[in-house]
């Protein structure tokens, strides 16, 4: 099994406040502190399938420009979902799955664009996009707990969804297993590892305590097993990747 990372948009910022003060005062947390932003999503050749966690901006996505406001700056754009993803060698016709974490339109812009693709999704973000047709899984989790998570399913050897909920009410996190690690595609259940270290929620999610729910688990799960942590919003999800860093919450 290799991952790879779909490298999208780059040199972005996240305000303190925004990253970590999900039920809290955003007053508490300052402003002027700001953490690295980027773009990317992933991709897990099993060798017998090509799969996707994700589908980035749509390739009609206009370029921002940031403001003393913005909370957060996705970056400069690198390339279209489409042109990364054909960089690393592939076809579109090669993807055989793609694992949604959650419906936001930097995980999903370009699910149109990879037609043998079955395409995984948390049922109640399925609704909320009002996905239909014979491709789409809405996932009910039939295989049961993983590990510490109450609900999964596996998709592949050694690849599961499992659900978590909270940033969305569809939510969910990818964990793929190679060679003793758990490589953990979280989507948005924190925007920086910081995050993470710190047991912070940002500001953005559908159903609080659900989240919180979701991120302790992740961080007991973190704590008893090695895993690359790979987030969609932090060079850190290029670099934990690259290095096969193991994330450490001591």
């Amino acid at each position: 099994m290799e991952i790879k990372v779909v490298k999208l948009y780059e040199n972005g910022f996240m305000t303190r406040p925004f990253a970590m003060a999900g039920g809290d005062d955003p007053k508490n947390y300052d402003a002027n502190v700001k953490y690295p932003s980027s773009l990317q999503n992933f991709l897990i050749d099993t060798g017998s399938e090509v799969i996707l966690v994700d589908t980035g901006m749509p390739l009609e996505t206009k370029d921002t420009v940031p403001s003393e406001k913005t909370q957060i700056f996705t970056g400069t754009r690198i390339k279209d979902y489409v042109s990364a993803f054909e960089d690393l060698g592939y076809k579109k016709e090669q993807v055989t799955k793609i694992l949604v974490t959650h419906k936001h339109p930097d995980h999903t812009g370009e699910l149109r664009s990879f037609p043998n693709a079955k395409i995984y999704i948390g049922p109640e973000d399925a609704d909320a996009l009002k996905l239909n047709g014979e491709n789409i899984i809405r996932c009910g989790y039939k295989d049961g707990a993983y590990y510490n998570f109450e609900h999964s399913e596996k998709v592949a050897d050694g690849v599961y969804f499992i659900k978590a909920r909270g940033h969305t009410n569809g939510n969910s996190i990818i964990i793929a297993e190679a060679d003793g690690i758990f490589y953990m595609m979280h989507g948005d259940v924190t925007y920086t590892d910081e995050a993470l270290k710190e047991n912070k929620l940002s500001i953005v999610f559908e159903d609080l305590d659900a989240a919180r729910d979701t991120l302790n688990r992740v961080r007991e799960f973190v704590k008893s097993h090695p895993t690359v942590y790979l987030s969609t919003h932090t060079p850190f999800g290029i670099s934990n990747l690259e290095n096969k860093v193991i994330m450490k919450l001591d």
